[in-house]
């Protein structure tokens, strides 16, 4: 294990807090003043490290380029108007990051370093975390593979980092979704419940067409009979079919998204019924054709909770009800809202604050 309380930090000498605009902040696009790093060395986790946000140096051969061991999570902190900020489950983080790692054959980041190096971070830049209602600071941590090798097999030297960007909201608008019938984002046995990167990466040809069509993602279906409905690009998707909230169930194929476990365990809290299990593009058209489907949306860390206002299927367009008449999606939002505030209850306890 490592001595967690020894992280080596250095600071920065000119902060570029003053040079923000907080008010016009484009997704992903501005960075924080520090980033957290630690290296995988020998078999073992090296001195953990905060240092002033850089760019990288690398070796033209390093294996992450070559072979894609590449992983992932997102995560946000949050702040309230009083100043105290904190984040949300970040448990279920970090034990989804340690899952994909053992797939993708990497090492495991024992919790407690990861915690401790993650917490000292946001607390060292709390000031970037904005405080707009639909603000957040977003997190995002990554490792990748660094040995200097051509050849295909599992490096054994690695790079885990954490950096951080204040965002807004992360779709301005109700999204249209398009239902993918030809392209594959998952198949059962391959990487579709880990954070890859390359899971990402053979997504964005399929996504690029359907924006060409007027759709701002996909609706991703089964590898094997395209006709079951999986997740939406950058977040799980859920349905409301005559007053019952019905998602697909995981598999090995869908990602086990933390936003999707708190959807899922507030419905059940409020005494919604709710339905994990496979579900058919044909059963939301005849849910639609009905007048039965009542909602739609996605949930992620980086959407929160986005409404679906049309879903599309070759020449077919299903028009969903007025987001603003939609009595879970906005429920929801609000007590999400609420709860990143520290303005109500947590049950649950799935806030950490940190200030």
């Amino acid at each position: 294990m490592i001595e967690t309380q020894l992280i080596e930090t250095v600071r920065t000498k000119q902060s570029r807090l003053a040079q923000t605009d907080f008010d016009n902040l484009a997704f992903g696009r501005t960075f924080s003043d520090h980033m957290a790093l630690m290296d995988y060395r020998d078999g073992k986790w090296q001195k953990p490290k905060i240092l002033p946000y850089q760019n990288l140096s690398m070796s033209p051969c390093a294996s992450v380029i070559h072979y894609g061991q590449s992983i992932f999570e997102g995560m946000k902190a949050y702040k309230n108007e009083e100043g105290r900020f904190g984040l949300f489950r970040p448990d279920r983080n970090i034990e989804r990051m340690n899952k994909s790692a053992v797939r993708m054959c990497m090492p495991e980041i024992p919790t407690d370093v990861f915690m401790e190096l993650l917490s000292e971070l946001i607390r060292i830049d709390h000031e970037w975390i904005p405080a707009g209602e639909l603000s957040s600071l977003y997190i995002r941590p990554f490792m990748f593979a660094t040995d200097e090798y051509i050849g295909v097999k599992a490096s054994e030297d690695y790079r885990f980092m954490i950096i951080t960007s204040p965002v807004n909201a992360y779709y301005s608008k109700p999204v249209r979704v398009k239902v993918e019938r030809h392209y594959t984002r998952a198949a059962r046995g391959g990487t579709g419940f880990a954070k890859a990167a390359g899971n990402y990466a053979g997504s964005m040809h399929p996504a690029k067409l359907a924006n060409r069509d007027g759709y701002d993602q996909l609706l991703w279906t089964d590898a094997k009979e395209h006709k079951y409905i999986e997740e939406s690009g950058t977040m799980n998707v859920m349905f409301v079919i005559d007053g019952v909230l019905v998602t697909p169930e995981l598999s090995d194929t869908i990602l086990d998204g933390v936003t999707r476990r708190s959807v899922l365990r507030m419905a059940k809290d409020w005494g919604m019924k709710v339905e994990e299990r496979r579900i058919a593009v044909d059963e939301i058209k005849a849910a639609h054709a009905a007048g039965k489907l009542e909602e739609a949306f996605g949930c992620g860390t980086a959407a929160t909770i986005a409404h679906i206002e049309a879903i599309g299927d070759g020449s077919e367009t299903m028009e969903l009800p007025d987001p603003k008449e939609r009595e879970l999606s906005n429920k929801i939002m609000k007590y999400f809202t609420d709860l990143k505030k520290f303005r109500t209850l947590d049950p649950h306890g799935w806030m950490v604050e940190l200030s």
